[in-house]
């Protein structure tokens, strides 16, 4: 596989996704938001994934809010298929977190976690990708944020799930990709963060 570097494509998502996330930052500190789209196409780019997969990585974030704002499928098709690729829309809305299902039922909070879940078990390997690139990401930077802290509660607060919940969801995404045989290095990467939140004080 041939290691992703800089393309015009990548700078053209980069740039969209800075657009979408302007003035944005990170919970609960001042980074800006764009540090998330950024990491995750690093991660993607350090494990040798191609183009189409780093520019849904990149924009992950971006069509996740999209969706939770009401774009429907012909107005993402035309403002983000058709500029990056069919390709890459599709692996990111394989397993971006939805706020209603295919039939147009509205899904509480939980159901949207199962609904991830469950999506990941017929996700392309692209998508599966993203989202755990994504995820260790998020993982990470809850092991340094707690690294960083004598008050772990102020990390843990910022997640509406609280640290059970938190570390509960990164524990069934681990176990998911395990049970879809999904086996790519990145996972024992994810696995070895999720054990550090696991081990983590409350």
């Amino acid at each position: 596989m041939t290691v992703t570097g800089y393309s015009d494509r990548i700078n053209h998502a980069f740039a969209f996704a800075a657009k979408h996330h302007d003035q944005q930052v990170r919970s609960g500190t001042r980074l800006p938001y764009l540090t998330q789209p950024a990491n995750v196409a690093v991660i993607l780019t350090r494990y040798g994934q191609d183009e189409s997969t780093v520019v849904a990585g990149i924009l992950h974030d971006t069509i996740e809010d999209a969706v939770r704002d009401g774009w429907n499928r012909s107005t993402l098709e035309e403002r983000i298929g058709r500029k990056f690729g069919m390709d890459a829309l599709e692996t990111v809305l394989a397993v971006i977190e939805r706020r209603v299902d295919d039939d147009g039922v509205e899904l509480s909070v939980d159901d949207r976690k199962a609904d991830i879940l469950t999506r990941l078990s017929v996700a392309s390997d692209a998508a599966r990708w993203v989202c755990t690139a994504d995820t260790l990401h998020n993982a990470n930077t809850i092991v340094y944020d707690l690294a960083r802290t004598s008050f772990p509660e102020t990390v843990w607060g910022r997640f509406s799930a609280g640290r059970e919940g938190t570390v509960r969801w990164y524990r069934a995404v681990c176990d998911r990709l395990r049970d879809v045989g999904f086996s790519a290095p990145i996972v024992a990467e994810l696995e070895a963060a999720t054990a550090a939140l696991e081990g983590a004080a409350p």
